[in-house]
C-alpha cells in the first residue's frame, strides 16, 4: 500500500519536472519554425525506439515479451489500449504545438491546456466516476493558481484560434487521461507507453508528409530540443503517467501533472535567472495549496459515527 502511495504521487510529480523543463524546447522549436506534425512524429519516433530497449530491460529478454503477447485478451487489449492512447496524444500533442506562435505566449497556453484539470472530474461523472468534495475544490484552486502564474496583470484575455488549438487540447488530453485510467488496470504500463508512441509515430508521419514540408536545417537547429522531449517529455515522462495512473484516482494524478507549469517557472528563475513577480509567487503557493488539499483523506459516511 505505501509503495502504492509512493508511485501514485511521486510519478506524477517528477512527470510534471520533467514537462516544466521541455515547455520552453517546444515553444523554441515552434518559434524556428517547425511545424506541429514533423515536431511530434520526431519526438515520438525517439520515444518509441527508448521505450522499445526499455520494455525488453525490464521484461529481461524480447521472449518473454513474446510470451505475454501470446496471451490474446492481452495482445487485444494493448493493441486497442495503445490506438485509442496514441490518437488521444496525436490530437493533444498537435494542437499544443499547434497553439505556440509568436500571436500567443506560452504562460497563456500553458494556463488553457491546464483546463484538463476540471474536465477530468466532469468526464470522470459520466463513467459514474465522482470526485469528493475536497477535491472539486483543489481544481478551482489550481485553476486560480495556474492564472496568477500564467497570465500577466493587465493582460487581455481576448481568444484568437492559437487559443482554441489549446482549449482543444486540454479536452483532448482529458480524454487520454481517461484512456489511460480505463487500459492501465488490463496491461502492462511500458507495454501500453510503447504502443501509444508508435501509433503517434505513424499517425504524425502520415500528416507530415501530406500537410507539411519537413525541413532538415530547421530539424537541425532543434535536434538537441528534440532529443531532450523524444527521450525525456515523451518517453520518460508519458510512461510515468501511465504506471503512476494504475490503481489511483485521475482527477487527483492530473492535479500533480498540472504542476509541470509551476516547475516551468521555478526553472526558469533558477536556470534562466529570470525573476519570479510576486502574483507568480502566489500562483505557485496556490497551486501546492491545491495539491496537498487533494491527498486529505476524506471518510465516507459509512464509517461516520
Amino acid at each position: 500500500f505505501f509503495m502504492d502511495k509512493i508511485r501514485q504521487n511521486l510519478f506524477p510529480i517528477l512527470a510534471a519536472v520533467i514537462w516544466g523543463l521541455a515547455f520552453s524546447a517546444q515553444a523554441d522549436c515552434a518559434l524556428k519554425g517547425m511545424e506541429p506534425f514533423t515536431f511530434n512524429a520526431a519526438r515520438a519516433l525517439i520515444a518509441t525506439v527508448v521505450l522499445f530497449f526499455v520494455a525488453v530491460i525490464f521484461a529481461k529478454g524480447f521472449k518473454n515479451i513474446k510470451a505475454q503477447l501470446k496471451n490474446k485478451e492481452y495482445l487485444k487489449n494493448l493493441l486497442l489500449g495503445g490506438l485509442f492512447c496514441g490518437i488521444a496524444l496525436f490530437g493533444a500533442s498537435n494542437l499544443q504545438q499547434a497553439a505556440f506562435s509568436e500571436e500567443t505566449e506560452s504562460g497563456k497556453v500553458g494556463f488553457i491546456t491546464v483546463f484538463y484539470l476540471m474536465l477530468v472530474p466532469v468526464f470522470s461523472l459520466f463513467l459514474k466516476k465522482r470526485a469528493s468534495l475536497n477535491v472539486w475544490i483543489s481544481v478551482f484552486l489550481a485553476l486560480i493558481g495556474m492564472y496568477f502564474l500564467c497570465i500577466e496583470k493587465g493582460a487581455g484575455f481576448n481568444f484568437n484560434i492559437h487559443d482554441i488549438y489549446a482549449f482543444l487540447c486540454a479536452v483532448v488530453f482529458a480524454l487520454h487521461i481517461l484512456i489511460i485510467d480505463h487500459f492501465t488496470q488490463k496491461v502492462n504500463g511500458i507495454h501500453l507507453s510503447f504502443m501509444q508512441f508508435f501509433f503517434v509515430t505513424v499517425f504524425s508521419l502520415i500528416a507530415m508528409f501530406i500537410f507539411e514540408k519537413p525541413s532538415l536545417k530547421v530539424a537541425a537547429d532543434c535536434f538537441w530540443q528534440i532529443a531532450y522531449v523524444g527521450v525525456f517529455s515523451s518517453g520518460v515522462a508519458y510512461t510515468l503517467q501511465i504506471l503512476a495512473q494504475k490503481g489511483s484516482n485521475p482527477t487527483i494524478v492530473s492535479l500533480l501533472l498540472s504542476l509541470e507549469s509551476v516547475f516551468a517557472v521555478i526553472f526558469g528563475a533558477v536556470i534562466l535567472g529570470e525573476v519570479m513577480s510576486d502574483r507568480e509567487y502566489l500562483g505557485c503557493f496556490i497551486m501546492f495549496l491545491a495539491v496537498i488539499l487533494a491527498q486529505i483523506p476524506v471518510r465516507s459516511k459509512k464509517n461516520e459515527g
